[in-house]
């Protein structure tokens, strides 16, 4: 275990609670179900994560997002808004939501979240063929933080 591990260990509780804005009672019925724990015990390794989603394909998209682009989030699934497009479409990051829920979930459950069998997902507008006006697809990816372009912020 790394002295970041041993720290984190010695401290959480009480970095959760200041960070949560958690009552003594609120915080006691928080340590009391054990899949906090687990998940906090996951947390170092999950900052050194970055959840990549690129666009993979994309027509008539009124956002203007084209094959390429690429919207960063920190491993807990925060948008990195420095890092991406000047403006996202709400309709892409309703396609996001799922898709970062589940690679976290696959990450607590100690599975690469990159074996994620289904990991596309198109934006909520069903495209100028289906009466809409434009659609994108998303490819989900996570990779370590130090390998995705930037050092940590």
């Amino acid at each position: 275990m790394s002295i970041r591990d041993h720290l984190w260990n010695a401290a959480k509780w009480k970095v959760m609670k200041d960070r949560l804005g958690y009552t003594d009672e609120e915080m006691k019925a928080f340590r009391e179900n054990p899949r906090n724990e687990d998940v906090l015990s996951k947390a170092p390794a999950l900052l050194d994560k970055m959840i990549l989603l690129e666009v993979v394909a994309s027509d008539g998209c009124n956002s203007r997002h084209k094959v390429g682009d690429k919207f960063h989030f920190d491993g807990a699934g925060n948008l990195l808004t420095d890092r991406g497009p000047k403006k996202i479409c709400i309709y892409a990051l309703n396609a996001a939501a799922s898709m970062i829920f589940a690679s976290n979930e696959l990450f607590y459950a100690v599975v690469d979240p990159n074996d994620m069998r289904f990991k596309r997902a198109a934006c909520f507008d069903v495209g100028v063929q289906c009466g809409g006006w434009g659609r994108i697809v998303l490819e989900l990816s996570v990779q370590d933080r130090k390998d995705s372009g930037r050092e940590k912020k």
